[in-house]
């Protein structure tokens, strides 16, 4: 079986269907594979994909290097080594990514010898739905107490995200890149970017949305979907520095909307960015979404 990188086309708004159902059959628990986030970040990583005997491969292009990742779908070994020796052919020396613990093990069975190695900057964080919502016992002290100050001093009005609001919403986002400085920092615009594809196509992608109204102006907003029947994820949030504890209040928001719905809530990785490991830690995992990489001599 050969495969070459002309089997593969760019992952557009019309797969959406396709996605969708394929998904029901082979659920995801990465937010990386997930039909929203290539969509929203097309613009940086360009996802293409192939469908190759009930199988999809995924790949991206960041700057000039491409990656895949393994068959979604039926284990087929044939193509396993396929994949593998086109990605070894087009790639650097992380050709294969974002590869999941069963397919890790049932890789090893297929190549033996073959060199996976824990990718712990996308390893993702899942927590307990009521956790977040309930910020329960001493864990959460902390938490509990900046969430209720931020009621207390802030005049607030939680609201979902709608026609209503978007334009609102984009320009709360304009503020929010003048404020973190995305003109010097590409992967802060390029998030700008995502999160407006996203309003901007809000009502034909399965997200839900939330905004924290402070002082009658949006200071937060927070967009949400199902990724599997009991784990909800949470793709985009961002606040604003005008009220302390608004990025904790929108957290703790969405969660009381999403727990009787989910028993967890996956708030994705931290790329390995050192602050955001420890804020994310600090609300105490339930359990990481592992994944590997693979790694072939230079």
């Amino acid at each position: 079986m050969m495969l070459s990188q002309d089997d593969f086309k760019p992952v557009t708004m019309a797969d959406r269907e396709f996605f969708s159902r394929h998904y029901t059959l082979y659920p995801q628990t990465h937010s990386d594979n997930t039909f929203t986030n290539m969509v929203c970040w097309n613009h940086y990583a360009h996802y293409t994909w192939a469908l190759v005997e009930k199988c999809v491969i995924i790949s991206s292009t960041i700057g000039n290097v491409t990656r895949f990742r393994p068959p979604i779908g039926p284990r087929n070994p044939a193509l396993l080594r396929s994949v593998i020796s086109l990605a070894s052919e087009v790639s650097d020396t992380e050709p294969l990514g974002l590869i999941d613990p069963d397919t890790a093990r049932w890789m090893k069975e297929v190549c033996p010898g073959i060199n996976l190695v824990p990718d712990r900057n996308h390893f993702e964080y899942v927590y307990r739905a009521s956790d977040l919502a309930d910020l329960p016992g001493k864990n959460y002290l902390t938490i509990r107490h900046q969430v209720n100050k931020f009621r207390r001093n802030c005049k607030n009005v939680v609201e979902p995200i709608s026609r209503e609001n978007w334009e609102e919403v984009k320009r709360f986002l304009i503020e929010w890149c003048e404020w973190k400085g995305c003109e010097g920092d590409p992967v802060l615009a390029r998030e700008k970017e995502a999160v407006f594809f996203a309003i901007d196509h809000f009502n034909e992608l399965p997200v839900r949305g939330l905004a924290i109204r402070v002082f009658e102006k949006i200071g937060a907003i927070s967009l949400y979907e199902r990724l599997t029947p009991d784990t909800a994820l949470v793709h985009f949030e961002k606040g604003l520095p005008d009220c302390e504890g608004i990025y904790k209040a929108i957290n703790t928001e969405v969660a009381t909307r999403l727990a009787p719905h989910f028993t967890y809530i996956n708030r994705e990785s931290d790329l390995g960015v050192a602050g955001l490991r420890e804020a994310k830690m600090r609300y105490h995992p339930h359990h990481m979404v592992e994944v590997f990489s693979l790694k072939r001599d230079s």
